[in-house]
């Protein structure tokens, strides 16, 4: 992780193929491109690779969870239940068509807790989001008997777990609709896009059309299109999924690399019995973009946190409890409903009660956990120069700690 760390000469060649064309739009020109067809080559080739029936390319990973929920029927008046760890985009996608996003907490799987998801279902509830966090999956198993009793929508938010899979199936796969992002710093990147993956004939439709401003593409005169509803601009440039037409080929290249750096690094903090480990509900899935380990208490944490940055070995080792864009904790914006549209006051309202309730559950979980990301350029050497440096830091907070007893 990232795939940008290994650009080489598969996404020159095909940024190439496009440029040589001189047409950059997805859609039209057919005669002027000359049989280039990037989008639609990497929509197959998704397909392809991740085992789904249909996959419908946007403008970036925000764009495609935008897109599903609204191919999905989500809107006024809905919930859409999700975790409080995740990034800003989660919600900001359900608010954009208008629902309510309704925050639970997560556990150690730092995805959706599925008891504080059966607590939070109301007559209002239309779809559980779990959003798979850092490489990893959540309890689907759990999620998908809570969906099927209630007749509630799954969306999957595998943006931040391309690649991982849940008992033999990939994240994203699995739900009504799921989601990826390829924006610059994911699995495999278009430097900036996304998709809509669905097994579904009616969301890939809804999709085509909704994020192309409502065209049916179903003649081969765009100009002639008809709109049968109203739609947006989320489409993909050729350029874009060039990049990511390499990239998606390379991505089993990536997830060894992720997944031998994973192991070694997890085996030298291992020696460290205070260290734990999050739980996987599938550990054979993980696509093993982070190692995300938890110290006993908060304190200890933010202490080897601290050591870490004084150190100056911080980073690329992610304490998500202080992060401004991925945990509840520090999103005022959302507590306060800051929107530069006004939004209805009912609206406004349920924003506001369901971004301040109590999770002191998730903080528990939260305040002790830090997340390493997994370089593809690490050489051996590296990783066991980093994993004796956090094993070293974190043994002497212990230290100190033992010592003040």
């Amino acid at each position: 992780m990232p795939g940008f760390e290994l650009f080489g000469a598969s996404e020159r060649k095909h940024v190439n193929d496009v440029m040589e064309t001189g047409i950059l739009m997805r859609y039209g020109f057919d005669g002027p491109r000359k049989g280039i067809w990037k989008a639609k080559e990497l929509e197959q080739a998704i397909c392809s690779v991740f085992g789904s029936k249909y996959a419908q390319l946007v403008s970036s990973g925000t764009a495609a969870l935008t897109t599903a929920l609204s191919a999905l029927g989500v809107g006024y008046g809905d919930e859409v239940i999700m975790p409080s760890f995740t990034f800003v985009a989660s919600f900001e996608a359900v608010l954009s068509v208008g629902a309510v996003p309704v925050m639970v907490d997560v556990d150690d799987t730092l995805t959706l807790d599925p008891a504080a998801v059966r607590k939070a279902i109301t007559p209002n509830t239309k779809c559980i989001m779990p959003v798979h966090m850092c490489g990893s999956m959540a309890d689907l198993d759990a999620l998908q008997a809570i969906c099927k009793e209630r007749k509630l929508i799954l969306l999957e938010d595998a943006c931040q777990s391309i690649g991982a899979q849940y008992k033999g199936k990939y994240l994203g796969t699995i739900g009504d609709a799921g989601t990826f992002s390829f924006d610059f710093v994911k699995t495999i990147t278009c430097a900036e896009g996304g998709v809509v993956l669905t097994n579904r004939e009616d969301v890939y439709t809804t999709s085509d059309g909704y994020s192309d401003h409502g065209h049916d593409h179903k003649g081969v005169d765009r100009g002639a299109d008809l709109h049968p509803f109203i739609g947006y601009n989320y489409r993909i440039s050729e350029l874009h999924a060039a990049v990511g037409l390499a990239q998606v080929e390379r991505l089993q290249e990536f997830l060894s690399i992720q997944r031998k750096n994973h192991a070694a690094l997890k085996a030298i903090l291992s020696q460290v019995p205070e260290i734990s480990f999050r739980r996987i509900p599938d550990p054979a899935g993980d696509s093993c973009t982070f190692l995300s380990w938890f110290l006993p208490t908060h304190e200890i944490t933010e202490a080897v946190v601290n050591e870490l940055k004084a150190q100056n070995i911080l980073a690329g080792n992610f304490y998500w409890f202080n992060n401004n864009w991925h945990y509840i904790r520090k999103w005022d914006h959302l507590k306060q409903s800051i929107t530069l549209n006004a939004l209805h006051p009912d609206l406004k309202a349920a924003v506001i009660h369901h971004a301040n309730k109590d999770f002191s559950a998730s903080d528990a979980i939260m305040s002790r956990c830090i997340s390493t990301a997994m370089s593809l350029l690490w050489t051996p050497e590296q990783i066991k120069e980093k994993g004796d440096k956090i094993v070293s830091a974190v043994r002497k907070v212990l230290a100190a700690q033992k010592a003040a007893v």
